[in-house]
């Protein structure tokens, strides 16, 4: 007999499907939306009290875990003293949180208060070109990034995404946006080295700014790795003769940190891997572990000089209502001490290291092509054979994701990017996750793959 609680979840599921219109999901009838109720570590319940592990962080970003109070304390403190003041004014959570970014980014940058990851990019075009418009270059106005990648939803950003299926039936988008290839080390040519082969895709983007015209190119704009995109990673040389070639063609370099910044890639941001010093840095999610909105676009302060002169219009004229909350402000700062407290960064590169060492096996199984990862995250590229390297199929991806879910793992893949090529599962949980957490997620991982051998 149905009780009363069952028809209240009933219910509850009803009027989610009659009024909430869910994030890049298409529509299904008979699949509602699975509705969260509680979180608590790296662990979530829905409303019908099943608990499942996070491996996907919510979207990558809840890197210190849920149900941490301190965090919630944090906002309600900085809410009770003073909810709102905009950053054309500016507070005291924001100038200390500015100055704990550039401890962090161990350089000197000027901070910039937004909402999202999106937003952070957004602003980082607008600056780059504006820059270079005071600089005395006005034909630098064009941004080159790599297919695959992905730099946020709004018109701009979603312009330098890489990834077709992102930007199908929104286009025409945003005019000055190139794109070249991205280094995927799996895909290789054969015969070619990894080093040599990132040499190239170096070379080839280039080669896209001299054939462009040099002095047209304002900047390019690259995560340190491809994550939502596939999880390509690149060798160190790749990144390091990409910052040449922005120096010699005076190009500024735009570091897209919204997922490899604040830990997890086993480095506080993933540049840190390569010695690399960024024009820009962009920076969104794991800053306050999604606690609260926020996002940041770090620029150098030789850049920022360009915009103190007193020609009229020289400021930038760039307003976001929320963006550099008071509120957030604080989350972030409390969430950077726990990461830091919690020595999380080393924490995710000792989880992944193991993770990827207790995965190793998996290598040999009949639809596993690749596997890659940095630090706590990591991509397992299936395929329909390991000769041709021909892409799985999309129920193949499908049936390994959801009999995960079974079990009770979240894992995720590179949904809605490129068509035919979302074959890559991904594992990307959060950064506190405990030593059984890690097996948990270990066991399930290795008996679904198990279950799915032909």
């Amino acid at each position: 007999m149905e009780t009363v609680e069952d028809k209240k979840k009933k219910l509850l599921v009803e009027k989610d499907r009659q009024n909430v219109w869910h994030h890049v999901s298409p529509y299904n009838k008979d699949n509602p939306a699975m509705v969260v109720t509680e979180a608590k570590g790296s662990w979530i319940t829905d409303h019908n009290g099943n608990r499942l592990l996070d491996g996907m962080s919510g979207l990558w970003c809840v890197n210190v875990g849920y149900g941490r109070e301190e965090l919630a304390l944090a906002a309600y403190e900085q809410m009770k003293q003073m909810a709102y003041a905009p950053m054309i004014q500016s507070h005291a959570p924001a100038i200390e949180l500015a100055e704990k970014i550039n401890e962090l980014l161990d350089d000197d940058y000027m901070i910039f208060y937004s909402n999202s990851g999106s937003d952070a990019n957004e602003v980082a075009f607008k600056i780059a070109r504006q820059y270079h418009q005071q600089n005395g270059e006005s034909l630098r106005y064009k941004f080159i990034s790599r297919y695959r990648a992905y730099h946020g939803s709004s018109m701009g950003a979603l312009s330098a995404t890489g990834q077709a299926l992102r930007k199908y039936k929104y286009e025409p988008l945003s005019s000055g946006f190139l794109h070249v290839a991205p280094p995927d080390n799996y895909r290789r040519p054969a015969g070619q080295s990894v080093k040599e082969y990132n040499l190239r895709r170096a070379e080839e983007l280039e080669e896209k700014i001299i054939w462009e015209q040099k002095e047209t190119i304002a900047g390019i704009i690259m995560e340190p790795l491809i994550t939502g995109g596939g999880v390509l990673i690149p060798h160190p040389v790749y990144v390091k003769k990409v910052q040449e070639i922005c120096k010699r063609h005076g190009v500024l370099l735009i570091i897209d940190e919204v997922i490899c910044g604040f830990g997890r890639t086993g480095k506080m941001f993933g540049h840190m891997h390569y010695d690399s010093r960024p024009d820009i840095v962009t920076m969104a999610k794991g800053l306050t572990s999604a606690y609260l909105p926020l996002s940041i676009t770090a620029v150098r302060k030789d850049i920022y000089e360009t915009f103190k002169n007193s020609e009229e219009n020289s400021h930038f004229r760039h307003v976001n209502t929320f963006g550099g909350n008071p509120a957030a402000c604080a989350v972030a700062l409390k969430n950077i001490e726990i990461i830091e407290q919690e020595n999380l960064v080393s924490r995710a590169a000792i989880l992944g290291d193991r993770l990827e060492k207790e995965l190793e096996e998996l290598k040999d199984h009949p639809y596993v092509g690749d596997i890659r990862s940095q630090g706590f995250l990591m991509g397992i590229e299936l395929v329909e054979d390991k000769i041709t390297k021909e892409p799985a199929l999309a129920q193949r991806v499908s049936k390994i994701i959801g009999e995960c879910k079974v079990n009770g793992l979240i894992i995720g893949k590179n949904g809605d990017t490129v068509a035919g090529y979302n074959n890559i599962l991904t594992i990307c949980p959060p950064l506190s996750s405990t030593d059984e957490d890690l097996d948990f997620i270990i066991t399930v991982v290795k008996k679904v793959f198990k279950q799915n051998e032909s």
